[in-house]
């Protein structure tokens, strides 16, 4: 065998040993490990770890939208790929890629290999962000100082759909003061055991990251009084023993697909925690389906609890 080909070989196989070498090495230099992977959006997303390990394996880098994963989660708007990983010092931290951008793995320990996922609760929020915020929600209510709803079961559905939503009278379902400009109180608790309020004027924009097991919406299960003012005993200066206890959550009337919000009305008719009124087309402000046999459906709550009613057109709803 001839000196240059001995050389020609000894050349080759040195490039492949720095090939392998380099594969080997690059599958787990990142610094980050991945826990988990969501595609979507913010309301609407889902798992597609198993996808992405598919997708390391082939590729250390690839540009990624509803094709690569093969699912399209909210049809119509832009999507986001979340990446949620620890550090080698178990600190978490969230990686985002726009739809349509391209994902390098050289950040992620074991790209190539695949060989990552778990560890993380499925949450589409920040790593932590379900239960990052210092301070524990005990209520929420919503309206003026005359007047005002407990909200809070309304407040752990919004929570568990979005980490910010903007709020008024139509995300609550209600006008407890109509004329008035509302405000959202959210009273807390801090880990020190302090409380603390918080308020959001209507129209203004909600966000939960500072509240602690928010999108769970595993909060509010007591510890405040029921008041609008913290330590007020109840929030309504001089109105009679119980006024307030009973909150109108959400209130329809009508048929056949028609109807109208009647929910601010029926609040304004509660008199010392007690709602009676006639459900007919002057009591309610209007006929929302003329010729039709209307229904009244209410949602509301006594004392934090939830509950509803059914009442026909010319019956008498009284509650509780």
């Amino acid at each position: 065998m001839s000196k240059t080909l001995k050389f020609s070989m000894n050349i080759a196989l040195f490039s492949i040993l720095l090939a392998t070498t380099a594969v080997a090495q690059y599958g787990d230099t990142g610094q980050y490990t991945i826990l988990q992977a969501r595609y979507g959006t913010e309301r609407n997303n889902v798992d597609v770890t198993r996808r992405l390990q598919e997708l390391a394996r082939s590729d250390r880098s690839f540009r990624m939208g509803n094709s690569t994963f093969g699912v399209d989660p909210d049809p119509g708007r832009v999507k986001t790929l979340r990446i949620y990983a620890r550090d080698r010092n178990g600190r978490n931290r969230m990686f985002e890629y726009r739809e349509g951008s391209t994902v390098d793995g050289s950040l992620f320990s074991g790209w190539s290999g695949g060989d990552w996922g778990g560890g993380w609760d499925g949450g589409w929020g920040g790593p932590g962000n379900g239960d990052s915020g210092q301070y524990t929600i005990l209520q929420a209510r919503y309206g003026t100082e005359r007047n005002n709803v407990d909200v809070t079961r309304r407040l752990q559905e919004l929570a568990r759909a979005d980490q910010r939503f903007r709020m008024g009278n139509s995300t609550f379902g209600v006008d407890p003061d109509p004329g008035r400009v509302k405000t959202l109180r959210i009273y807390t608790r801090d880990r020190s055991g302090r409380t603390r309020t918080f308020e959001y004027r209507e129209g203004s924009t909600v966000d939960g990251s500072q509240f602690s097991g928010w999108r769970s919406g595993n909060w509010g299960g007591g510890g405040w009084n029921g008041g609008w003012n913290p330590g007020n005993g109840g929030g309504h200066g001089n109105r009679p023993p119980g006024y307030g206890q009973l909150s109108i959550v959400s209130a329809q009337y009508g048929a056949g697909g028609r109807g109208r919000n009647v929910a601010s009305i029926l609040q304004s008719q509660i008199r010392n925690g007690r709602l009676s009124i006639s459900v007919n087309n002057d009591s309610m402000g209007g006929d929302p389906a003329p010729g039709q046999s209307k229904r009244l459906a209410v949602s509301y709550s006594v004392n934090g609890q939830r509950r509803s009613a059914n009442v026909s057109e010319g019956q008498q709803l009284n509650i509780p």
